[in-house]
């Protein structure tokens, strides 16, 4: 198991105003819990930026939230539920087009459900899932022809679809009009759609604009339930539980309405697991030991076992029948079924990540930006969660290959990989600037699925590794992420009371993290190993430590476990350690899930993280302010640009003008007259002056010298110098093309971002820049 040195990152220290804290006091009392738990989750409200009451006390009580209602979409709903009452009207077959991660089951599940309520299930609605092994994610001609032959004329996406052009062309050609929902990357140019259903449309500061394929898909039929209210005869809210499941297993932002359905669907979940309403769903609650009240239970629950299925055996339509059939023998059935994929999982889990493990110690990290590991043995079904892992502990973006050794049918070697990301790095930018060795890729910032021929791969690997130096120059990818603490306390404070403080402010996930507690100088005591074992008792590589931590001055003492780890790796003696306070519900406990230590002798001094005061100056309006430094008077195109600035003792003031309306065509021809201009003369030129003169990004100006290769320029670039010395004949009118619309696309790309900088608010740019 992977477990490098952490930086320490402390809170500053700053404490909730008096009066501020009696108001949350009323806050939770009318929540029908004691006030005195204000002391631990006002102090982590207060570090986390909340003031104000009655944001907070809707963040607290889903019941005090206002939902945003589902046609905030817009124009884009309206279509849609005008198509999908026509199509009720006329009785015309529908099809649902799912995922086979456990946000698209979920979301499947969901439509299978919600629109089941119009439309008769299997005669008039039918759902497809693809095979993760045959067909990988999105959609695809052959399921397109499945649909067509069992007649459908209108199909929904969920979870996919939105920058499938090639097949939404082809559905259209066949008949069948689509409704796309979606939460994933939106495309240059609009699909032939009736309607394109994606958060991603929304303004960045939107309660929406979080949301994952499931919730999207959850609010389509919420829509159709408000303008058919006469129909259904399911209550809405019976689908919440399923959103929650996807919700938390999407690893999505739980902010604005994701919180709130995550919340609203975590009664649900619990409620129905007490009422067997849906019994696969409460029998998983029931072998992992879980009761469905806590976004845990699903996120180490629920959501890999559902996975689990595809990742062994590729066929994922399982997982509907799972989440949906009220038959109580087949849904305990499945349910086992995938129990033993999931055992299954965390065997090849384990074996790729020691076989990547020890593939990281011949790789030199000091010069590599993004791990690239690559094996021919390799489960492509567990790919994402090692690299996941990867990613995680090293805190640099991570792809990992599955690679062909034998071609089929003299076809070319492929390697197809699953790539993660940390730290804000775009990784689909990523990725997506080096299109040109692709075959297929799909994602968004955070993860992402590629093919490439196997030819490819270390052109690919020094072509990433390039895009990253030029995008994150200032970024040290060469040591392992900061680790963020929120709350010191002692092994007394450890208990009953510090977690119901805590779970108050639960669901925890992105842009609400689980807190992370500080005990120091404690003694680490009665340490033995455990070996888990599956549900037929045989014996599972994976194992964890159990201990007990120590006050050594009131000799009070806890429970704890580190997960992945042998006794050999926490020796009895004393230390500070880091840890989460979680309730073992098998046990009926309370434990501490340790999450890294340090020898109480060696402790380095954390790093203190300033108050979460205000500490952005917006000047944008006025560019030449008359403030003390640091000052940003370059208008930025990513949040890396901010390294240099972020959280210093002194304010930051925005000083940048609005981005020059210069077309992306002109830039290219700059680009192309200024490369002839230097291969004609033989002149050597500053790439600072290069980027100056055409006002581009260092990302730009790189994917503008792999355009000049690829048009057949030969150039030189040392000493930040750039030398042409052989102009090429005159390219093909098509590859010229190409070569151009590359080009076009990162300029069009660095315009939006400059105008995204220019117009977020301060206040958002704080919350992201204080979560780095």
């Amino acid at each position: 198991m992977i477990n490098p040195q952490f930086q320490w990152c402390l809170p500053s220290g700053e404490t909730p105003p008096r009066d501020w804290l009696e108001e949350l006091e009323q806050v939770i009392e009318s929540l029908g819990l004691a006030s005195h738990l204000a002391d631990w989750s006002g102090l982590l409200l207060w570090q986390r930026g909340w003031r104000n009451r009655h944001e907070i006390q809707g963040f607290l009580n889903p019941d005090d939230y206002i939902a945003s209602s589902p046609f905030a979409f817009g124009s884009e709903m309206d279509e849609a539920i005008a198509r999908l009452i026509t199509a009720h009207t006329h009785h015309e077959k529908v099809a649902i087009w799912g995922d086979f991660d456990a946000d698209g089951l979920t979301a499947t599940a969901v439509l299978w459900e919600g629109l089941g309520q119009f439309f008769t299930q299997t005669t008039q609605l039918h759902y497809y899932v693809p095979n993760r092994f045959t067909e990988s994610h999105g959609l695809s001609k052959a399921g397109i022809d499945d649909l067509a032959q069992w007649g459908c004329t209108l199909m929904v996406t969920c979870d996919t679809g939105s920058t499938a052009h090639p097949e939404l062309t082809y559905a259209q050609e066949l008949g069948i009009e689509v409704i796309v929902t979606d939460h994933h990357t939106l495309p240059e140019t609009r699909p032939p759609v009736v309607a394109l259903i994606n958060p991603r449309q929304l303004p960045q500061a939107h309660p929406l604009v979080n949301l994952s394929g499931v919730a999207v898909a959850y609010k389509l039929v919420e829509a159709l339930y408000d303008r058919l209210p006469e129909v259904p005869q399911q209550p809405l809210a019976t689908l919440l539980d399923l959103v929650a499941i996807g919700l938390i297993a999407d690893l999505v932002a739980l902010q604005g309405d994701c919180r709130y359905l995550t919340q609203v669907g975590l009664r649900q979940l619990e409620q129905q697991a007490k009422q067997g309403i849906r019994p696969g769903v409460t029998k998983l609650l029931e072998l992992c030991k879980r009761t469905g009240d806590r976004p845990s239970d699903v996120a180490f629950g629920i959501g890999p076992r559902i996975n689990a299925v595809s990742r062994i055996h590729g066929d994922a339509r399982f997982g509907v029948e799972l989440l949906t059939s009220r038959d109580r023998t087949q849904a305990e059935t499945l349910a086992l079924d995938a129990e033993l994929a999931n055992t299954r999982r965390k065997e090849l889990q384990a074996t790729v990540m020691r076989q990547a493990t020890e593939q990281l110690t011949n790789l030199d990290r000091s010069t590599t930006q993004v791990i690239i590991l690559s094996d021919p043995q390799w489960s492509p079904g567990v790919l994402g969660l090692v690299a996941s892992q990867i990613a995680q502990a090293y805190g640099r973006p991570t792809i990992l290959f599955q690679t062909e050794t034998t071609p089929q049918t003299g076809a070319t070697l492929m390697a197809r990989g699953s790539a993660r990301s940390v730290k804000q790095i775009d990784l689909y930018d990523l990725v997506q600037a080096q299109s040109h060795l692709l075959t297929s890729f799909g994602g968004h910032p955070y993860a992402a699925g590629l093919t490439l021929p196997v030819a490819n791969l270390s052109l690919f690997a020094a072509g990433i590794n390039r895009t990253v130096r030029s995008q994150l120059p200032t970024t040290d990818l060469t040591q392992p992420p900061p680790l963020s603490i929120d709350l010191e306390v002692t092994v007394e404070d450890l208990g009953r009371d510090l977690f119901k403080a805590l779970k108050l402010l639960e669901p925890y996930g992105m842009g609400n993290p689980i807190p992370r507690l500080l005990l120091k100088n404690v003694q680490i005591a009665s340490v033995r190993d455990l070996s888990l074992k599956d549900q037929r008792g045989g014996k599972q590589r994976y194992f964890k430590v159990v201990f007990e931590v120590r006050d050594p001055t009131t000799q009070a003492a806890f429970p704890g476990h580190w997960w992945g780890h042998r006794r050999s790796d926490l020796p009895e003696g004393r230390y500070d350690i880091v840890a989460e306070l979680d309730f073992n519900a098998f046990k009926r406990r309370y434990e501490v899930r340790l999450i890294d230590m340090q020898s109480s002798q060696i402790t380095a001094t954390p790093t203190r993280i300033p108050p979460g005061t205000q500490w952005i100056v917006d000047h944008r309006d006025a560019p030449n302010p008359t403030a003390p430094p640091p000052v940003m008077a370059t208008c930025p195109t990513d949040w890396s640009d901010f390294a240099a600035h972020r959280r210093t003792s002194a304010p930051l003031t925005l000083a940048y003008s609005p981005p020059a309306p210069i077309h992306p065509e002109t830039v290219w021809q700059q680009w192309i007259g200024i490369a002839k201009y230097l291969a004609r003369t033989g002149d050597r030129k500053p790439l600072l002056q290069i980027q100056a003169k055409l006002d581009m990004s260092e990302r730009t100006l790189q994917i503008g010298l792999q355009c000049l290769q690829d048009l057949g320029f030969t150039i030189q670039t040392t000493d930040q110098h750039l030398t042409i010395i052989q102009q090429p004949t005159p390219p093909t009118a098509q590859r010229y093309t190409q070569t151009a619309d590359a080009f076009l696309a990162a300029v069009r790309e660095e315009q939006f971002r400059r105008h995204y900088f220019y117009e977020v608010s301060p206040a958002t740019m704080q919350q992201v820049l204080g979560a780095l």
